[in-house]
């Protein structure tokens, strides 16, 4: 029975029977085999049978169709066992009754099928005529001292003349092919192998044919890379088609190896990163235990150039990434008042450091109607940059709403009510909006699940105040009501309101600052509430002395003079 067969993504297992002459393949509902999947194309592919022979042809797809991993375009043949590549979907084309009948034309005229398939099987026996050598140790390889001279310093030369002069994965691998091919002059097709995926299928990342006859029939032999992967062992096949090793798996008798050396590539912590082979057909060439040898050295020294690419194209991304939080980093604190408002009879103080690059906490200065102003002071349930995101969002939704609703209570309310509406896997947000009337001196706090602010009047006297009104912190409930706490500001009052990374500050030996040293400190009658923030923030920094902050900084200062 002809089919298509999911073996990676969507359903894996999942059949298509392909019975008629024509398919089309995509999207939408309209067409014969139907992918749900948004990246695929409505109309992605056609197959065609076409007298027993199958073809698929690209409708101009966005992303594109890849039969082993090769993109391909018009009238492209299908051949059973190949991997077609469909954006996330990787199919298994299925078709054993053609299969059967090219078996016996192979069997005459020496052909073979095009792309590579899984033909992994169970070895049950052993050979006398297959080497093998032992890589799966970092610095295990040396050079086999019975292998000729000007090979062994030709392969060292050519191998680490073009490895180490890039830094690039992709450029590795066709440099490494060509410095093979030099090496090893009865070599017919040379290939690199790797698994992108722990779970997915080998994939020839690389290969590369002496003629061009064999272009068109480069396939490698999985049973043996499996093994290699497997081992971590350089493998050495004098006659694979006859090898009892691979008990003549398909994957060797079909392709007519006659003999065949493979190395896996081992990185510096013993991972098999891959597998080179290099094979030939001639009879009179074969490769020997010193090839073996020359090819496990070979594969040592682009394992290490692998290793240099991986942690250059590492460092570039990571170079890349501080880049983009150093922009988000200024973002966010042009997000912040750029200083604090003018406003007669009171000063004001504010401080703001994110642990990160990029930080959760959060404060605003919002000029209101008839003079008033809001203080305002929040700190989102974590840190980084998914705690920067929503404060962003957060802060706009209190402008609005403070500028929209006069009364504070109902406008934190609503406030709420858009956060919640979101559904941020379980975030939350505490909040402090404190709005003043200068002409009044009335104070209004509403209090969303924050540290209660701390009030300290002229005599130096230290309370905390709306305590008691506090509710759930933004994200909790969705329809929750606030209440509002109102306090008649004196001449001298000073209201201070923080984050937990002031009161939660530590130092080496893993104390905390604690509440009742930051009350201590605030209420310094010898400091006077112009300076009392600027001397709370050198207290805490004195404090945990050169332990690394562990927690976003957060502190608004204001009162009347």
């Amino acid at each position: 029975m002809t089919c298509l067969k999911i073996i990676r993504g969507g359903q894996p297992g999942k059949e298509y029977d392909l019975e008629g002459q024509r398919w089309v393949v995509g999207r939408s509902p309209e067409c014969d085999v139907v992918l749900d999947v948004a990246a695929v194309s409505r109309r992605h592919i056609i197959l065609t049978n076409e007298g027993g022979q199958f073809f698929v042809q690209d409708l101009g797809s966005r992303n594109g169709t890849y039969i082993n991993n090769q993109r391909i375009g018009d009238h492209a043949p299908l051949r059973d066992g190949d991997q077609m590549l469909i954006c996330d979907l990787l199919f298994e084309f299925c078709n054993p009754q053609a299969e059967a009948g090219l078996l016996g034309q192979r069997n005459l005229t020496g052909s073979s099928l095009l792309g590579p398939r899984d033909n992994s099987t169970d070895d049950t026996g052993t050979s006398t005529i297959m080497a093998s050598l032992d890589v799966g140790q970092a610095g295990s390889i040396s050079w086999n001292l019975s292998a000729k001279p000007e090979t062994q310093i030709e392969a060292m030369v050519e191998i680490s003349n073009s490895l180490s002069k890039t830094l690039s994965v992709k450029e590795i691998f066709p440099r490494l092919l060509e410095s093979l091919f030099k090496i090893f002059v009865q070599a017919d097709r040379g290939f690199i192998i790797t698994r992108p995926t722990l779970d997915g299928p080998m994939v020839a990342v690389a290969s590369k044919a002496r003629r061009a006859d064999d272009e068109q029939n480069m396939r490698f032999s999985r049973t043996i890379v499996q093994e290699a992967m497997e081992s971590k062992k350089a493998i050495l096949s004098a006659d694979a088609s006859v090898d009892e090793r691979f008990n003549m798996a398909e994957s060797i008798t079909d392709f007519q190896i006659r003999s065949l050396i493979c190395a896996p590539l081992i990185d510096s912590e013993g991972k098999c990163l891959g597998v080179i082979q290099v094979d030939t057909r001639n009879q009179l060439s074969r490769f020997t235990e010193q090839d073996l040898h020359v090819l496990a050295g070979v594969t040592s020294q682009a394992s290490i150039a692998m290793d240099n690419a991986h942690m250059h194209e590492e460092a570039i991304k990571q170079r890349a990434l501080q880049r983009d939080l150093e922009v988000a980093s200024q973002m966010q604190h042009a997000l912040l008042p750029a200083s604090s408002p003018e406003v007669t009879g009171y000063h004001f103080f504010e401080f703001y450091e994110a642990a990160l690059q990029v930080g959760g906490d959060y404060y605003d200065y919002v000029m209101l109607s008839e003079g008033r102003f809001a203080v305002i002071v929040g700190d989102v349930a974590g840190k980084g940059v998914s705690a920067a995101i929503l404060m962003a969002k957060l802060s706009s939704d209190v402008r609005f709403w403070l500028a929209r609703e006069p009364d504070a209570a109902k406008a934190l309310a609503e406030i709420n009510a858009a956060f919640s509406r979101h559904e941020w896997d379980d975030r939350f947000v505490t909040m402090v909006v404190a709005v003043v009337d200068p002409k009044t001196n009335q104070l209004t706090l509403v209090n969303a699940g924050h540290m209660p602010p701390m009030l300290r009047n002229a005599a130096g006297k230290v309370i905390e105040i709306g305590g008691e009104q506090a509710g759930f912190p933004i994200g909790v409930i969705d329809d929750y009501q606030y209440q509002a706490y109102q306090q008649q500001l004196e001449p001298g009052d000073f209201v201070t309101i923080f984050t937990d990374g002031f009161s939660e500050a530590m130092n080496s030996k893993r104390d905390l600052y604690g509440i009742e040293r930051l009350a201590e400190v605030i209420g310094n009658k010898q400091v006077s509430s112009q300076d009392l923030g600027k001397h709370v923030l050198e207290d805490v920094r004195k404090f945990a002395g050169d332990f690394p902050q562990s927690d976003d900084m957060c502190m608004v200062c204001f009162g009347r003079t």
